[in-house]
């Protein structure tokens, strides 16, 4: 990941496992920002807590769903959330309850309150539910890009326009 200083904000999604949800959430928010002339001032990447699936590529459910909307996430290999990440980003976006817990454990606090759920900034609080067990991928796409498109509303639109 860059991180020199040219970018105006840096965000990191996580997840567990680094292959299903937060490259979901990556991906999409990527191609959010490409679309909206943004890419080259924010920094966007994602890790899992665990470092159970390190290495491994993007799960297929999600592949699937990137894949029809025309993003490749080809290269893309699971990465483990290290602490000194706290002070390379701007915001930790959590997929569940679970990855916020264990974020704030890996970073012993959350001093400068930059780890969130993605779901927060939405009206309707949740978490976004793991397709790895739920095997619901679509229910996974839909609930994340209501979370970008509301965290984009309000931590971004304004702000760098």
């Amino acid at each position: 990941m860059k991180t020199d200083t040219n970018y105006a904000l840096r965000v990191m999604f996580v997840c567990h496992g680094n292959i299903c949800r937060s490259p979901m959430a990556e991906f999409l928010f990527k191609d959010m920002l490409n679309k909206r002339g943004l890419s080259g001032r924010i920094a966007v990447a994602s890790c899992g807590t665990s470092a159970e699936q390190c290495g491994n590529p993007v799960h297929y459910g999600t592949k699937r769903i990137l894949s029809g909307l025309g993003i490749d996430a080809s290269g893309k290999y699971a990465a483990r959330l290290n602490a000194s990440d706290y002070n390379k980003y701007d915001w930790f976006l959590g997929m569940d309850s679970a990855n916020i817990r264990n974020m704030v454990r890996l970073f012993a606090g959350d001093p400068s309150n930059k780890v969130r759920r993605l779901l927060d900034f939405t009206s309707s609080p949740r978490d976004v539910l793991d397709p790895w067990y739920t095997g619901d991928f679509d229910l996974a796409y839909k609930d994340i890009l209501e979370g970008l498109n509301a965290f984009f509303a309000s931590e971004i639109s304004g702000k760098l326009y």
